[in-house]
């Protein structure tokens, strides 16, 4: 699996989507030089793309759990030391609707051979998500922003107050999720917040 990890490809060092290389070098895409998002830094392993796309599909929807062992080692492999700074580790919460439904956080199950690897703390409780919303991938994308909006609630901001904050998830589409979660970690007084993610939907 180890193949996955797309090494070559230049991307925007804030949002992570793919740039096309530049005479400047320049390592921030358009829109992230025009409006900078919550977040600071994204890396990503791959595009939300075959073989990705599926095997993210197994772990999410057909409960496939050791899949998020191997999708863990991507992001360790993704990272290199450059996160190995941070402070603490949020796996992208899901509502308490769909954790029932479904059993188990994906961004959870992803994040733990980082937090073993790193020996970093997993925030679990202290950051949650109050709304259940709706899946982003079923809504167009004029309606993704509003439906996260304050979808997000800190409980207990010391955990984070002047931290570096690495939020893992398995895929970011337009990125609206990350940006209403960093939003929210920026105002209860995280320092830093970097995404690691494993698949990158290549929309612009």
């Amino acid at each position: 699996m180890n193949g996955l990890v797309d090494t070559v490809t230049p991307r925007c060092t804030r949002c992570g989507l793919k740039m096309m290389t530049s005479a400047h070098n320049d390592t921030l895409c358009g829109a992230c030089q025009s409006e900078p998002p919550a977040f600071d830094q994204t890396l990503v392993v791959a595009d939300y793309a075959p073989p990705i796309d599926s095997l993210v599909q197994d772990l999410k929807f057909r409960a496939q759990l050791p899949l998020a062992s191997a999708f863990g080692g991507l992001l360790i492999r993704a990272a290199g030391s450059s996160l190995q700074a941070a402070d603490v580790l949020l796996p992208v919460p899901l509502s308490r609707e769909r954790l029932e439904q479904r059993g188990f956080n994906q961004a959870l199950e992803i994040a733990r051979p980082l937090a073993r690897a790193w020996n970093k703390p997993l925030i679990i409780d202290s950051c949650v998500r109050t709304r259940n919303t709706s899946p982003q991938a079923e809504l167009p994308l004029t309606q993704r922003r509003v439906n996260m909006r304050g979808a997000f609630a800190v409980r207990n901001r010391r955990i984070i107050e002047n931290q570096h904050v690495v939020v893992v998830d398995d895929v970011m589409t337009t990125g609206h999720t990350l940006q209403e979660l960093a939003a929210c970690l920026k105002r209860h007084g995280a320092a830093h917040v970097s995404n690691l993610v494993l698949a990158r939907t290549p929309i612009r």
